[in-house]
């Protein structure tokens, strides 16, 4: 498999809220907004966009738009919710004019043992950490699951073995046991479609 990086996501939906200013960085504004992509499940995935000021577009609720930009990471260190905390970052935005899009080709390593499984029903399933480089020597940590016969494939990689994908991004909710009782939370991952090799990637 090549050795170059690769975090590039297009997504196409819908915004569920306005953009509301997240945070400044050294001068620049951030902006927040939720984009519910549907699936052809029929289902949705309503994933989290960061938008720098200079990108920003007058959105609403119901609104279509386009993004092209990576999946980030960064730690949570506040002590709520996730530890990991995924962002779609956009570094072009557009008003959308067509379907919904979801499509995302990383290029990595792994970072953590694969963990393999099977589901209540016997379907098999693998959970992945890809570590993906970025510029000034940060990397950004992303989950990925596969299933079935990719599955298997998966879980027989090691730690530092390179690995290219092409896959969407998927929301999840979940349940989990704190001291304050049950909480609903959303995780994040990249959902494997395909494991490139050397001459695709």
């Amino acid at each position: 498999m090549t050795t170059e990086t690769c975090n590039e996501v297009l997504l196409a939906g819908t915004a569920q809220d306005a953009p509301a200013l997240s945070h400044e960085n050294h001068g620049a504004r951030f902006y927040r907004f939720s984009l519910e992509v549907p699936r052809l499940s029929g289902q949705a995935d309503v994933l989290p966009v960061l938008l720098p000021e200079d990108r920003l577009l007058p959105l609403g609720p119901g609104d279509p738009v386009r993004i092209q930009g990576q999946l980030r990471s960064f730690n949570n260190r506040s002590g709520v919710g996730s530890r990991l905390v995924l962002t779609v970052y956009a570094q072009e935005a557009e008003a959308g004019d067509g379907g919904p899009q979801n499509h995302i080709r990383l290029c990595g390593a792994v970072c953590k043992p694969p963990v393999y499984r099977r589901t209540p029903l016997g379907r098999s399933i693998c959970d992945l950490m890809l570590a993906v480089p970025r510029r000034y020597g940060r990397a950004d940590y992303l989950p990925a699951i596969a299933w079935g016969q990719m599955a298997a494939r998966c879980a027989g990689l090691q730690v530092g073995d390179p690995l290219s994908l092409e896959g969407r991004v998927q929301s999840r909710l979940y349940r989990k046991v704190t001291e304050s009782g049950i909480q609903d939370r959303v995780a994040y991952e990249v959902s494997i479609m395909h494991l490139l090799e050397e001459e695709d990637a």
